[in-house]
């Protein structure tokens, strides 16, 4: 497993992916993992989603310098949180990169998508028509990605599973460069938030992240 991408947003956040190199086998021996987290291992399918799964939580430990073990688990919503460490916290996988998010400023989201033209297929279903104006024909697919990555991760952020991306985010215009930021408001309950959303070509990835 090799250190890809390091990035220290501010003083309080930072975000980190990985390469997963490693086996199933290879991973598991960085780690310790409670009775709980040995059933969550066994319930994944073999292959990508179990690296997966493994991989974020040695670059967990990575980013966390510790070789202890590290309690990670899941909300009812499914959000991670670490429940001895003073980080919110939030994780994505792509192929073959996992990536982990640490914030002590407040809640965050990150999300990693490896970038296909498959997207074109799909982008009615998260962009209403007036987002889907302002996608450029040049950089289609590119802007696409990054809008889909800023909206998993205000997903993630705020960590409800009753919100749509469709309907409960919407994206600002902007025009696409490679590295770049974009504006996002989540309605949820009757409320509205603002976010300033991150995200930047990696490789044949795209990759978004955000802090509250």
């Amino acid at each position: 497993m090799a250190l890809a991408y390091l990035k220290e947003i501010d003083s309080e956040s930072r975000i980190a992916l990985w390469k997963i190199e490693e086996t199933e086998a290879e991973l598991l021996k960085r780690l310790q993992l409670d009775e709980s987290e040995q059933k969550k291992l066994k319930t994944l399918a073999k292959g990508k989603r179990t690296l997966h799964w493994l991989g974020t939580r040695v670059l967990l430990r990575y980013l966390l310098q510790t070789k202890d073990y590290i309690n990670c688990p899941s909300d009812a919503n499914g959000k991670p949180y670490l429940p001895d460490y003073p980080y919110e916290i939030s994780l994505t996988h792509s192929y073959d990169y996992a990536g982990v998010m640490l914030s002590t400023k407040g809640y965050c989201g990150i999300d990693l998508e490896i970038v296909k033209d498959k997207v074109m297929r799909i982008k009615e279903k998260f962009l209403k028509p007036e987002e889907l104006a302002f996608i450029s024909g040049e950089e289609e697919v590119n802007q696409l990605y990054a809008c889909w990555c800023a909206k998993e991760a205000v997903y993630k952020l705020q960590g409800n599973k009753g919100v749509s991306f469709l309907h409960n985010i919407t994206i600002d215009p902007f025009v696409y460069t490679p590295q770049g930021v974009m504006t996002a408001h989540l309605e949820k309950e009757g409320e509205s938030s603002r976010f300033q959303v991150y995200y930047e070509r990696f490789n044949e990835y795209m990759l978004g992240y955000v802090v509250a």
